[in-house]
């Protein structure tokens, strides 16, 4: 599926494929909460990283948080002008980019089925969700995010 996404005040816009558009997994770490979250989390998206095509790149700031005193391998991407969070890219999996379901134009698939992640450092005041088909997990999952479309027969790839 392709998806189109752009920031609030539309300096950047971008496409990218997905063959996993859900919008399902839910990450209340501290950096996801508070370089973007809405809620106190944030959703991402898997995406083709090779599919990527951004339109007003000289808009676009990267920020690496710093873990352990080191700077992470996770990259976060977002607009100078008005701040958007809009993808985050990680170096091991270089082809891979992960889009925020927050600012994708394009109709995304409602799921069935939640991932909440990072349990262990969600913000005190953080309501759950409540409601069934909601797997909850102190920290990463060991299941990758193509592997949980595939168990639940969403993968479109």
């Amino acid at each position: 599926m392709e998806l189109r996404g752009s920031c609030h005040c539309r300096a950047v816009a971008f496409t990218v494929t997905s063959a996993g558009p859900l919008p399902y997994q839910r990450c209340y770490c501290s950096i996801c909460r508070k370089a973007g979250g809405a809620g106190g989390f944030a959703i991402n998206i898997l995406a083709d990283n090779g599919s990527m095509k951004v339109i007003g790149r000289e808009h676009v700031r990267e920020y690496r948080a710093r873990l352990n005193g080191e700077l992470s391998k996770h990259r976060r991407y977002f607009c100078a002008r008005c701040g958007s969070h809009m993808w985050a890219w990680h170096e091991d999996w270089s082809d891979l980019v992960h889009p925020l379901a927050s600012v994708i134009d394009t109709p995304l698939p409602r799921p069935d089925h939640f991932v909440d992640i990072m349990l262990d450092s969600a913000a005190p005041w953080v309501a759950l969700y409540e409601g069934e088909n909601i797997e909850r997990f102190p920290e990463y999952p060991a299941e990758s995010i193509e592997a949980w479309h595939k168990r639940l027969g969403v993968w479109d790839g």
